[in-house]
């Protein structure tokens, strides 16, 4: 069975693997949500965890069903995942309309980085305590991460996000052209297998560390966080003020350390 989120290409000098791109839209009750530019393959994780991280669903029991589009006279309907929140979901329509009004306001910069932390301060506050790692632990699980990326090994182009016990074991891993495809894939993953809150995990991604990331990981109560990239000020920001432990540059055996 051929991987659908890798296609052969010919180019003027040969052929390569690349990485698939394509839209997928999320619909939830009927309505459309948000269309994601991502790679297909574990689509129903993706959305999963983009519902729980972006607060429309905030356990396992608000999704009633999740499932891609049958229905023939939907274009590309291969692109689209239906999404049903449970009856008598407690403010289901209100989570929707914030989660429709955040979206909006990010996609046009409309929140300052006080605003922004905030804002997710409202739905996942502080974590209890921070969940610190030695060097060696993460240098171990960076390490770990990268073998768990097949297609990148093949194409070079995607994103890579894992996730470990605090004892170092790995839970799930997932890629993705999206860095944040690729954590909601990962949180997604374990919500689908009523395994939630994710408290005393380590989230592992191939990227830097952004803001989103970060609030990710916190509304998923996931204890760490390491980036094999850089991090920016607001994900550190967001990072000490909710007690979440964050490492940068996590490479070569070495790591920094924000808060």
């Amino acid at each position: 069975m051929s991987d659908p989120g890798v296609r052969r290409v010919r180019l003027a000098d040969g052929d390569d693997t690349l990485v698939v791109e394509e839209p997928l839209e999320i619909r939830v009750d009927g309505r459309p949500l948000a269309v994601l530019m991502r790679t297909p393959g574990e689509d129903l994780d993706l959305a999963a965890g983009f519902l729980a991280t972006e607060g429309v669903v905030e356990d396992p029991r608000d999704l009633a069903g999740l499932s891609h589009c049958l229905d023939p006279s939907v274009p590309d309907r291969e692109n689209v995942v239906l999404a049903h929140l449970a009856a008598g979901v407690e403010a289901g329509a209100e989570r929707f309309e914030r989660a429709q009004r955040t979206l909006h306001a990010l996609s046009g910069c409309g929140l300052c980085g006080k605003a922004s932390i905030e804002r997710v301060f409202q739905h996942a506050p502080p974590l209890p305590q921070r969940l610190d790692l030695d060097a060696a632990r993460i240098g171990a699980l960076a390490a770990s991460l990268r073998a768990s990326q097949p297609r990148f090994a093949q194409t070079g182009g995607l994103h890579g996000a894992a996730l470990f016990s605090a004892a170092g074991d790995l839970i799930v891993a997932r890629e993705d052209i999206g860095r944040h495809n690729a954590v909601d894939k990962v949180i997604g993953a374990r919500l689908r297998a009523d395994h939630w809150p994710l408290v005393d995990t380590v989230l592992v991604v191939s990227s830097r560390a952004g803001f989103e990331i970060v609030q990710k990981a916190l509304v998923a109560r996931i204890g760490a966080v390491i980036a094999v990239g850089a991090a920016s000020t607001l994900a550190h920001d967001l990072a000490v003020e909710g007690r979440l432990a964050l490492y940068s540059f996590a490479r070569g055996g070495r790591s920094r350390a924000h808060g």
